[in-house]
């Protein structure tokens, strides 16, 4: 990258990369981003008066003969940006195994499966994903970081993984999106395993088609033959209608393990029997045999366990040790997660079963649908309260009506985020997609939604209660709201069981 302009030596003493103008401090270099919202060239002078070294920017400057720092013009500054990070912080993804994790659903429970066997077998792990990053320090206590993205920024990954490295993490379990490969935020990234989940529609949004979805997500799998790391893996589900074209983009010098329900899986599901305590589970592996009681439910959940599992046994973990440690694991909030209360002395109280869970995908739905009706007992019902976000993919709602309408009793149609859009429209999308309004009732109001569902059930009935799982807020069109379906359903069943609230 050559610099132009005047001072251009001053280009030799970057202090930081920066691509916020806020941001900027005196001696960083400054990238200019092209975003869907804003155009990092708008605010060139602004990360000038803050001190900015250097510009990099895919566009010449009009101005640049006044300009008081040199400037470059690059072919692709997000790729220039994830680079000059990977440089900068002293390329960290060398000096750890960092552990990709991709598909439509499933990333944040895989990715903390292998957190916890990672952790159980000694190793000091990262995590980066859609709850955030957070990693054990040395006193043994938790440290946690609010990210903005599931998958940061590159500057911001490479800082982070730079961060992890200088307190002697030996791994990383990342979610990896779609959106980040796209936009390269994990270029320079040197993994020692990519993994992928599941391949439904997503994001078209942003991809406009299912192919360059599907691609941007195997974008992973062909980096993984630059990577400098040993033993390196792709884990796939063999399960998946895309999977031999992942496989198709694996080097030869890159580990393929599969997993499945199919019979040449190399982590093979050989039976699964689900009840309210979680899964008794058979699994074939090349380090043999597994028969494991999982904490968790549905076919969903069993995918995930294969998934962590072949990617622990590519890390050198003991058999023993990884059915150990995955009977431990309890889950992760915001996901297929048992909200109930209690009485005052902690008693069992009738009530219906009340599953919180982050599906807003119609494959998601689906899924988590299809396991909660496991749990219904003779002459339950099944309920389903759910809506689908604003500003994003409309196709998908008419779909997760119809869903809704196929696999439960009765449908509850409400909000989710609805952003800048009107919730009615969104409400009128997912009605689309159902042919039968006996069994559905319409309530914007999420709250009052979530109330009306758990009034209405009995002490057999199970309702799920899908799109946001751990989100702590709602977004409206002018503000954003403290809104979290957990706190939602713990206050409907107190009213409902005329409990008082703890004081």
């Amino acid at each position: 990258m050559n610099a132009s302009g005047p001072d251009a030596q001053k280009s030799d003493h970057i202090k930081g990369v920066r691509y916020d103008s806020r941001l900027v401090e005196p001696g960083d270099a400054f990238f200019c981003i092209e975003g869907q919202k804003q155009d990092g060239n708008a605010f060139i002078q602004d990360a000038l008066k803050k001190g900015a070294a250097l510009i990099i920017t895919e566009k010449r400057p009009s101005d640049e003969k006044s300009l008081a720092a040199p400037f470059a013009v690059v072919p692709d500054v997000r790729l220039a940006l994830a680079k000059a990070s990977d440089y900068f912080f002293d390329r960290p993804s060398t000096k750890l195994r960092l552990i990709g994790v991709t598909g439509t659903n499933g990333k944040t429970t895989t990715t903390h499966m292998v957190e916890h066997l990672l952790e159980k077998a000694g190793k000091r792990v990262g995590l980066i994903g859609t709850l955030g990053a957070r990693w054990t320090r040395a006193d043994g206590d938790k440290q946690y970081e609010d990210l903005k993205f599931t998958t940061p920024q590159a500057s911001d990954l490479q800082e982070l993984l730079a961060s992890m490295v200088s307190r002697s993490l030996s791994h990383v379990a990342m979610e990896v999106s779609s959106h980040a490969l796209a936009l390269k935020r994990v270029d320079g990234c040197q993994f020692a395993s990519a993994c992928l989940t599941n391949i439904t529609q997503d994001h078209l949004d942003f991809h406009k088609t299912m192919d360059h979805y599907w691609k941007s997500k195997r974008l992973l799998f062909s980096q993984l033959s630059e990577s400098v790391q040993n033993t390196k893996a792709a884990v796939i589900n063999l399960d998946d209608a895309l999977a031999a074209e992942f496989i198709k983009s694996v080097d030869k010098s890159v580990r393929v393990l599969t997993y499945g329900w199919n019979e040449t899986a190399d982590v093979r599901a050989v039976k699964a029997d689900f009840d309210f305590n979680g899964t008794r589970l058979e699994l074939a592996t090349p380090a043999g045999p597994m028969e494991i009681s999982l904490r968790l439910n549905g076919v969903f959940n069993v995918y995930n366990a294969m998934a962590a599992l072949a990617i622990c046994l590519n890390e050198g973990i003991d058999r023993s040790e990884l059915k150990a440690a995955i009977e431990t694991f309890e889950g992760v909030a915001g996901r297929f997660e048992l909200v109930r209360v209690s009485g005052r002395k902690n008693e069992s109280l009738a009530q219906p079963l009340c599953l919180v869970d982050y599906a807003h995908t119609p494959d998601g739905l689906d899924n988590v649908l299809k396991a909660a009706r496991k749990l219904v007992p003779p002459g339950g019902k099944l309920y389903v309260v759910f809506g689908c976000g604003g500003d994003r993919d409309n196709s998908k709602r008419p779909q997760m009506g119809e869903i809704a309408e196929n696999l439960a009793d009765q449908v509850v149609v409400t909000s989710d985020n609805p952003r800048t859009e009107q919730p009615q429209q969104i409400i009128a999308d997912i009605l689309a997609g159902i042919k039968r309004m006996k069994d559905v009732q319409v309530e914007p109001d999420r709250s009052q939604a979530i109330h009306m569902a758990i009034e209405t059930a009995g002490e057999k009935d199970v309702i799920l209660i899908a799109g946001k799982g751990h989100e702590t807020y709602q977004i409206l069109a002018d503000k954003t709201i403290h809104f979290d379906d957990r706190e939602v359903v713990r206050k409907a069943l107190m009213a409902k069981l005329n409990l008082e609230p703890a004081s």
